[in-house]
């Protein structure tokens, strides 16, 4: 008995689509045919697709298929067992695009974005912010430094070109590194308190931006005042530029930006505005962490009229009726917790278990009243950082969040953690961050008409060090080989600032170091906004 297969030949270069499938209001013109006479020899053509340029043909199995390859020929199912397969498990409706039924049980509106480079994961600089965007990245997640946890950050990402740092811990530059964040782009950073897990990168940050580039700006520093002055931010800026005064003057001898701003708000004033640009407005309240002087934020943009979004990081504390009054409708709203495991994790983490209950009672906000505090604020989508990231406690610490909360919940932990919000859609993906990176180019404004300028030198080796150590150096004879000897460059070349008309930049140099300004301007003028210069401070912008 024959058994009959359907066998179509390509004829003609065709684009193959389910919307090619359907039958179009009239027939294309019919392709030459280019059959090989002897292989196709007592076959005869059933009809030809209205739908396509190609032939239908009826054979037995008696075919030779390998022949047929050679030949060119190919084997396609039917339209409607392509239909069948490509629309299996797909909640869209492919030819009207109405849903079939809802997925899952609280994921509208959680889903990937079409300009992404992968759903699964964030590379590095391969994404631009779109202008209705913000992408929110965990740059350090726990109070517990070690490796795949540095001490808090998070980094806030908007598609006007602005970016703001809340929280600069011990050990998270080397995830901004990672990102690719230039070191002279980390000039705006709001500290929610003064436990050193939340400071303890800034001064690298002061240091080393103002040595690779922040050399026209200041860095800014927001945070709130203390019980008294001795407690407040100042007063912490204060001692460590104390604390880096032998670092300050060594770094001297480079062209180095010392610049450095504190807005030092009352951490009484709950819902005071400390920032108001650009169509953002940040505001703050106290937060109860033992000692007066712990604030939490809010981040509100205006992208249009008829759009926005919001962000809020509460800073460590318990919880209370503030966190609920200021924090109420955000999108991404994110707090920290501790998981009431205090005498499993006494084992595992070797802290006495009375040290972890007095600890968390005194100064934290237990899982379960994160949950609660999520039920009654209603974010499109709730995270949770500054916490252990643990096997063993990931799945009590879900349960014990979802005792009250039931929508979208996703940790912000560990490190790398990256979170896509346009107003009708948020996706989470984990950042692939290398082991090993190398520090991005630092970014100038490099635009026709500006200039590169680099700054004289406050000192020379000479006013800082004593001429009989640097007599004792090694002649470099000594260990440059045969044929290799530098011009050794020991003074700064020339007695002044080096100033150089941006056209007149190498190319390969402003590549690396005018990408961001390109981007801002781009972002900046989707939302009507000023030019600024990402070299310059704002009262110096064109």
């Amino acid at each position: 008995m024959k058994q009959f297969i359907k066998l179509y030949i390509i004829t003609a270069v065709m684009a193959f689509s389910l919307t090619a499938c359907a039958a179009p209001s009239s027939p294309p013109v019919p392709s030459e045919k280019k059959t090989n006479s002897d292989l196709f020899e007592g076959y005869s053509m059933s009809h030809s697709h209205s739908g396509a340029n190609y032939e239908h043909w009826s054979f037995d199995d008696s075919i030779d298929i390998k022949e047929l390859r050679k030949q060119k020929g190919k084997i396609y199912s039917n339209p409607d067992e392509i239909r069948a397969v490509l629309a299996g498990g797909v909640k869209t409706d492919m030819e009207n695009g109405k849903s079939l039924w809802k997925e899952g049980l609280m994921f509208d509106g959680i889903e990937p974005m079409p300009h992404m480079v992968s759903a699964a994961n964030w590379y590095p600089r391969t994404e631009d912010v779109l202008p209705n965007e913000m992408r929110i990245t965990f740059m350090g997640t726990s109070p517990m430094i070690r490796p795949a946890q540095m001490n808090t950050s998070i980094y806030v990402e908007l598609g006007n070109g602005s970016n703001f740092i809340f929280d600069i811990g011990e050990g998270s530059v080397a995830n901004y590194v990672a990102a690719g964040v230039a070191l002279n782009e980390m000039d705006t950073i709001f500290i929610t308190h003064l436990h050193v897990d939340h400071f303890g990168s800034l001064p690298y940050i002061y240091e080393f931006g103002g040595w690779n580039g922040r050399w026209e700006k200041p860095l800014t520093v927001y945070g709130p005042s203390g019980a008294s002055p001795e407690y407040g931010t100042k007063a912490m800026v204060e001692g460590m530029l104390n604390m880096l005064a032998w670092h300050t003057d060594a770094f001297d001898v480079f062209p180095a930006g010392n610049a450095i701003d504190v807005v030092e708000f009352d951490f009484k004033d709950d819902g005071g505005i400390i920032y108001d640009k650009d169509n953002i407005k940040i505001i703050h309240w106290r937060r109860s962490h033992a000692k007066d002087g712990a604030s939490g934020y809010r981040l509100d943009w205006k992208i249009s009229d008829t759009e926005s979004l919001c962000f809020v990081w509460t800073g460590d504390g318990r919880p209370t009726e503030l966190d609920i009054k200021y924090a109420k409708g955000c999108d991404i709203f994110v707090t920290e917790l501790q998981t009431e495991t205090f005498g499993v994790s006494s084992i595992v983490q070797g802290v006495p278990p009375f040290l972890a209950r007095y600890t968390v009672d005194t100064h934290h906000t237990p899982a379960y009243a994160s949950g609660y505090l999520a039920s009654k604020i209603k974010p499109r989508l709730f995270m949770t950082t500054h916490m252990a990231y643990d096997p063993y406690l990931n799945e009590e610490t879900v349960a014990e969040v979802r005792v009250h909360w039931k929508g979208p919940f996703h940790f912000g932990a560990p490190d790398g953690i990256v979170v896509n919000v346009t107003p009708d859609k948020i996706w989470v993906r984990e950042g692939i961050l290398p082991d090993h990176p190398n520090s991005r180019a630092p970014q100038f404004d490099m635009r026709d008409g500006s200039d590169f300028r680099v700054p004289m030198p406050k000192k020379q080796r000479v006013d800082i060090q004593q001429k009989e150590i640097r007599d004792l150096e090694l002649d470099p004879k000594l260990y440059y080989p045969k044929g290799y000897h530098p011009v050794l460059m020991q003074e700064w070349p020339v007695d002044r600032d080096i100033v150089i008309p941006a056209a007149q930049v190498p190319e390969a140099m402003k590549k690396g170091m005018n990408t961001k300004q390109e981007y801002m301007d781009k972002a900046r003028k989707a939302h009507g906004l000023p030019s600024k210069s990402v070299t310059r401070s704002s009262d110096d912008d064109k």
